[in-house]
This record gives C-alpha cells, structure tokens and sequence, in this order.
C-alpha cells in the first residue's frame, strides 16, 4: 500500500453466544456456519486478507475452539485428501492467499459488549497505529470488498473511517447511527454518533460492521461506562475520538447481508447458491 500509515492488523470479535441461531449453535460457533459451504467467519478473514492485512485477531471464548482449528494447519486430512486424489479440496483448505497472515486468538472471558471485545487486543496495537474491526454477522458482497473500500479512502485522508449506509427510520434503532457533514458523494465527515437511539435518531446514516480506526481509541475503551445495554459501546469510545481528532463516514458499494439474523442467514445462502449456480 502507498499510505504512510499502513494499516496490517484487523480485530474479529467472534465470542458472542449466538442465541438467535439455537439449537444450531449450541455446540458449533455460529460465526462456524455456513454460507453454502463457507463458514460464515472465512468471508470476513479473506475480506480483510484481500486488503492487505497481515494480522487477524480473533477475539473468541472457550466455546468457539472450532474457529481456532479451522484457521489451523490439519495434517490427517490433507493427507487423506492427498491419497484419494482430492487435490482441489485440499486447495480449498488451504488458501494460497493465507500465506504469511498470522492468526492470534485472545479469549474475552466475560461478555460486556463490542467495545470490551475490542479492547481485549489492546496489548497488542499500538495507540498511534491504525486497525481494522471486522464484524462477521455483516457479510457483504462486493468487489472490492469493503475493508479495501475504506483502505482507499484512508489513503487520502489519513484518518478514521467507519462503513455506513442508508436504513429505514425504523431500522435507526437496530444500529450505532451518525449524523455530519457531507464531503462527497459517498463521504461524510461525522460530527455525532448514537448508539441504537429509540427516538430522534440523528439522521438515517447507520454504523455498519466494517470500521478503521486509531489505536488510541483503546484507551478510551478502558475509561468509558458502560452504555446502551449496559456494555461498553465502541460506539461511545468513537464519541470521545471525535472530540478530538476526524471521523469519516463512507458509504459502501456493496450487497450486505445481516447474518445476525435467520432472515439475513437464509438470503445469503440463496445469494451465494444462485451466484455458484448451485441454484436458479
């Protein structure tokens, strides 16, 4: 990348329990399911991969071990594909384009929000580096994919910049929305963000789950109380980065998918079959 601020770490917060996709989820990562025959997490990682990114950092729990294995070398199995001739599975298990990306796994231990996720790898970015935050349940179709979109925009304005898009009004109250100044066509520059606001949302621009943003957020990680839900927000960590430094917003081009949800999980599935024409 020609930035002088290369961005080469990405944080995926995948402890979540999924509750919403029970009995499925009980004993496999929901984050481990798949899109046709793609776990869900492996379209966030080669998003992120794609834009250059060398480092992936999973914040996991003790119950989403199968993430960790799936990201890991497994002998027994390439070596059985090997002796049956399954040359182009075993390409499938082991992408080309993982060469060289390290895996790092950090276990949150309590769930207290996306913001305490994020902070879990706090030890391991710098204040004064950029990263990337990439939320599997969003799955997006596009080319290039959106960490690369943002990545662009970064190299112009050197500054945090966060995914947004247009919602409905009702949908303001599902979502960390912004309000602020329009700079171009696709790029505003924000001036305030709420999270989840059940009334008076500031505008109909809502937080998608792709962010860049400044290391020294972290820091604001460790001192804010917790906020909607009673977690700790990123989006209230965000609110303290804008009183003192630029925020952009940047609205993608792209198909996106809540995975989140059962709905959005079904109409990936049929997107990705039709795509593969696996289906018409």
């Amino acid at each position: 990348m020609s930035n002088s601020k290369a961005i080469k770490k990405a944080v995926l917060p995948v402890a979540g329990l999924g509750t919403r996709f029970l009995p499925a989820s009980k004993a496999i990562p929901k984050e481990m399911l798949p899109i046709v025959d793609t776990p869900l997490v492996e379209f966030a990682v080669r998003e992120a991969v794609e834009a250059g990114i060398e480092e992936i950092i999973f914040i996991t729990s003790h119950t989403k071990r199968p993430i960790e294995d799936h990201f890991k070398r497994n002998q027994e199995l390439e070596t059985q594909l090997l002796s049956s001739d399954k040359k182009d599975y075993l390409d499938r298990i082991n992408l080309k384009e993982y060469e060289g990306v390290k895996f790092s796994f950090i276990r949150q231990r309590d769930q207290k929000g996306l913001g305490d996720a994020v902070l879990q790898a706090s030890h391991l970015i710098n204040p004064d580096e950029y990263f990337a935050i990439l939320l599997a349940d969003d799955l997006f179709d596009g080319t290039p994919g959106i960490t690369s979109q943002l990545l662009s925009a970064f190299e112009s304005h050197q500054r945090s910049i966060i995914a947004i898009n247009e919602v409905t009004d009702e949908e303001t109250k599902k979502y960390g929305v912004i309000d602020g100044e329009i700079i171009s066509e696709n790029l505003t520059m924000i001036k305030e963000i709420v999270e989840k606001p059940q009334s008076n949302p500031p505008s109909n621009l809502a937080v998608t789950g792709r962010y860049l943003l400044k290391g020294s957020i972290l820091e604001s990680l460790k001192t804010i109380k917790p906020g909607f839900g009673n977690e700790i927000q990123l989006t209230d960590a965000i609110s303290m980065l804008l009183k003192e430094d630029e925020v952009f917003g940047l609205k993608y081009k792209a198909e996106k998918f809540d995975c989140g949800s059962r709905e959005g999980f079904i109409k990936a599935n049929i997107h990705f079959a039709r795509k593969q024409k696996i289906i018409i």
